[in-house]
């Protein structure tokens, strides 16, 4: 009998640093989520390994990751992991949706996404929890501290799911769909570190301006993120005890 079977769904390229710090974005997920005796397996499916019907059937959880492609895009690697969503839907199976990947869950049972009105949000950003049996199961404070690094958004739920935090900046920072389906705008598995340098890539790619850039690293150093109650929350959906 085989350990249980996780797959991470990379939608990202892994940066120069994150590949020698922590070996890939694969690594920070499993390092964050991973227990004993399971298995975990990559997909890069930004590089379209997408896997296929028969090989999805293997796995009890996914893990769909951060991108810095949007996910209101069209590429041909986005519209296969939509059909992808939607078969992992039809089959009940535990998703994870972490900020692309939350964004594209929305977009993938019928909610609507595009840009932040409110433009980028970077740094350690407070979120308030709806109060629900999870959070009353894990015994959550009514707040929790995340690391945020997006300028896109849910805009619309998907029929039937619920919101389950938000923050003064973004409406829909968590949301579940059914029991199998959650998705989290920020970054529960980043560290400080890794935001720092990921700040300095997209102002060296002038996607954001330097004052942004400062105030950014002034709100990650002022502050501390939540990331034992992150890593109970995470864990205890894709594992199926809450």
């Amino acid at each position: 009998m085989g350990g249980r079977k996780f797959a991470v769904l990379l939608c990202a390229e892994d940066s120069e640093y994150v590949k020698k710090i922590y070996g890939g974005y694969f690594w920070v997920f499993v390092r964050m989520l991973e227990e004993e005796g399971e298995i975990w397996d990559l997909f890069r499916v930004a590089n379209g390994e997408i896997p296929d019907d028969e090989k999805v059937g293997e796995y009890d959880g996914f893990v769909i990751t951060g991108s810095c492609n949007d996910a209101h895009g069209d590429d041909l690697w986005i519209c296969e992991l939509l059909n992808l969503i939607k078969k992992l839907d039809a089959m009940k199976k535990k998703v994870l949706g972490i900020c692309f990947g939350h964004q594209i869950l929305g977009r993938a049972l019928g909610g609507k996404i595009g840009r932040a009105s409110s433009g980028w949000d970077i740094g350690i950003t407070n979120v308030y929890l709806q109060s629900s049996n999870i959070i009353t199961s894990l015994k959550l404070p009514a707040s929790l501290s995340i690391i945020e690094c997006h300028r896109d958004e849910v805009w619309e739920l998907p029929p039937k799911a619920e919101v389950m935090a938000w923050s003064n900046n973004t409406g829909i920072e968590m949301f579940r769909y059914g029991d199998h389906i959650m998705g989290i705008q920020g970054h529960p598995e980043y560290t400080k570190d890794i935001l720092l340098h990921l700040i300095d890539r997209l102002l060296h790619r002038d996607l954001i301006k330097e004052s942004c850039a400062k105030e950014a690293k002034s709100r990650l150093e002022a502050n501390e993120t939540d990331s034992e109650e992150w890593k109970k929350l995470c864990t205890g959906f894709l594992k199926g005890r809450l």
